[in-house]
């Protein structure tokens, strides 16, 4: 529990209690300046990931990975990477009233239409069930949770979103524009992309002591 959320019970009992003039003020929280060491997954990591599902035969598992990791789409928009949009090499993602274009990796295309072709899939979305039906993203965190021993990689690390901040971090580093990174993740406000963007606090010290300020 935070301590603003301590606060507010107090808030809400002196409330109750028909004393509102004591009411506490909450604590103004300053924006993180970087983003905790146990969450951020590196890209060998990520290696070791694709590895291990490929080692247990989840290539389903695998090539959904990749294709989240390539393209920075949100687990919720997997259903948009279909054979059409594999043999076109983009995707177009319908989401809250708003349509993007998403470029695939020329590799991964071929990747996704010769995955398509073994498992019989002619047409509409590629990651499916058994039974034909779109994977859930309950069905996703599940499986990814499990090649978290496996891989050797931490389970705080390893959740489909965290795809999405890899792509973000290594887009950046290559291209350093943030406004067509914010295109690319589907953000109206590039203050959202800041979040994607937030180093873990290791790389934050090793950036401090490259300045040399201290004699």
């Amino acid at each position: 529990m935070t301590v603003n959320s301590m606060l507010s019970a107090v808030n809400r009992f002196l409330r109750f209690a028909g004393r509102e003039d004591c009411r506490v003020r909450f604590l103004r929280i300053q924006r993180r300046t970087f983003r905790e060491q146990s969450r951020e997954l590196t890209r060998e990591e990520y290696r070791r990931l694709l590895d291990a599902a490929q080692e247990q035969g989840r290539e389903r598992l695998a090539l959904l990975m990749e294709a989240i990791g390539a393209t920075g789409i949100r687990v919720g928009e997997v259903r948009y990477i279909t054979v059409e949009a594999a043999r076109s090499g983009r995707a177009e993602i319908y989401l809250k009233g708003k349509i993007r274009t998403i470029l695939l990796p020329a590799k991964l295309c071929r990747k996704l239409l010769k995955y398509a072709g073994r498992r019989g899939i002619a047409e509409g979305e590629i990651f499916r069930t058994k039974s034909g039906r779109g994977v859930s993203r309950r069905q996703i965190w599940r499986e990814m949770k499990g090649l978290c021993e496996k891989a050797g990689v931490e389970a705080s690390k390893v959740f489909p979103h965290n795809l999405r901040h890899l792509f973000a971090t290594l887009f950046y580093r290559a291209c350093r524009d943030i406004v067509k990174l914010a295109d690319v993740l589907g953000h109206s406000s590039i203050n959202t992309t800041r979040i994607y963007l937030m180093t873990t606090g290791a790389e934050h010290a090793r950036q401090l002591e490259k300045m040399g300020l201290v004699t």
